[in-house]
């Protein structure tokens, strides 16, 4: 043991990477991301008074999600090689862990599913991300040149493909699918999973690839960490800017508003609060950047603001990390405490009082993240899913290798 163990340091030195350290940072940044969506979940997202878009909205709807998978994109590549990404054997044992993880992820998704209404104001993640993992299985060995590569091309041509199909795939079947739905509706769950829900897994990928490709690079390295937080918030500020030009600029919001079905204050309250609803007789609205219009440049405004993020936590990390203890401890545990934000959502007890239930559950999951995490480590979920995806790993693994003894 002590004879493996010292290459594998001395292959860490050479890299200059420092585990620790990058991980606090990109789970601060997950911490973060899980806060968006528990706040998006619970706080309105307009003022009774003004209408105005509410601070939780202006700062985490859509963009939450997006970081979200853009982590989960990272946490992909660093188990899978990091810099160098397994081959053989060892990446055949990496797929179907990722199978399995993607399986048991689904399983949690469609049963939480089965607790939620579907006038309750949250849409469960979970089974998308079931539909995430198992599209990135084919991409799993990859360098960084080729997923950025590959998520650029689903950046374009998810939202062509739900532009085309919108109208012809059948209409969303739950807010939050569960197993009846799967069942005596398949291909309806799967367009929405795949093209017409929340989060649809082809626009998604573009996230989950492009944090595949931040994966594979040296995220301990400074100069790094600073070109992560400079492009990402270059390419969320031009996305910005190119949909403003596109729809003010050059007659985009005339003709969404000439092929839309709705009036004037219902296309703008779709540029500002965003939606799944777009008109689907112009190519003009894939000009619009509004939150969960998954159109190219509302991708690439998320995107860009994820990447920042992640690159701003890897940064103040080497300074501030155990000031971070609090985020980076419930981002390493975010399917625990993400699965009992829901259960506790389907008691349906926070619409009177939205801010002290946001502040009773944000209270609640540090104070168990910081108590866990020193105490047991791993969250109880993770755990779970991580010995099961592990196990199939390891069979795999001695699987391939009574086949080359053969």
């Amino acid at each position: 043991m002590a004879r493996t163990a010292r290459p594998a340091a001395s292959r860490e030195r050479r890299t200059g990477r420092n585990p620790s350290r990058r991980l606090v940072g990109v789970d601060a940044a997950r911490g973060l991301a899980l806060i968006g969506l528990m706040s998006v979940h619970i706080l309105p997202s307009s003022d009774d008074e003004t209408h105005e878009p509410t601070w939780s909205h202006i700062l985490f709807s859509g963009d939450s999600a997006a970081l979200f998978a853009l982590l989960a994109g990272v946490g992909l590549a660093l188990a899978s090689g990091g810099t160098r990404p397994h081959e053989g054997g060892r990446l055949t044992g990496d797929r179907v862990a990722l199978v399995v993880r993607a399986v048991l992820i689904a399983v949690l998704g469609l049963g939480i599913g089965s607790l939620l209404s579907d006038d309750l104001p949250a849409d469960n993640i979970l089974i998308y991300y079931g539909v995430f993992f198992l599209l990135a299985v084919p991409f799993l060995g990859s360098g960084p040149t080729s997923l950025f590569g590959a998520a650029a091309v689903f950046l374009v041509t998810a939202p062509v493909l739900m532009q085309l199909l919108r109208d012809p795939l059948p209409d969303v079947v739950s807010s939050n699918p569960t197993f009846g739905d799967l069942l005596t509706q398949p291909v309806a769950t799967a367009a929405q999973l795949l093209l017409t829900g929340t989060y649809p897994a082809l626009a998604y990928l573009a996230y989950l690839l492009v944090g595949m490709g931040l994966g594979r690079l040296d995220l301990g390295r400074r100069a790094v960490q600073v070109r992560l937080l400079a492009v990402g918030a270059g390419v969320s500020v031009c996305a910005q800017a190119a949909s403003y030009l596109l729809l003010h600029g050059l007659g985009g919001y005339e003709r969404l508003l000439a092929a839309s079905s709705g009036d004037e204050e219902e296309l703008t309250e779709l540029l500002v609060w965003g939606g799944e609803w777009l008109p689907t007789g112009t190519w003009w609205s894939l000009a619009v950047d509004a939150p969960h219009t998954n159109a190219p440049l509302a991708i690439a405004v998320s995107l860009g603001t994820g990447m920042a993020v992640l690159g701003l936590f890897l940064l103040v990390s080497h300074s501030v990390g155990a000031w971070l203890l609090p985020l980076s401890a419930m981002g390493s545990m975010t399917l625990s405490l993400y699965t009992a934000h829901l259960v506790a959502l389907s008691l349906e007890v926070h619409y009177d009082q939205p801010h002290l239930w946001l502040a009773v559950q944000l209270v609640t999951a540090v104070l168990f993240a910081v108590a866990w995490q020193r105490t047991l480590g791993q969250g109880p979920l993770e755990r779970v899913v991580g010995a099961m995806s592990k196990s199939a790993r390891r069979r795999s693994l001695a699987a391939s290798s009574a086949r080359e003894r053969d």
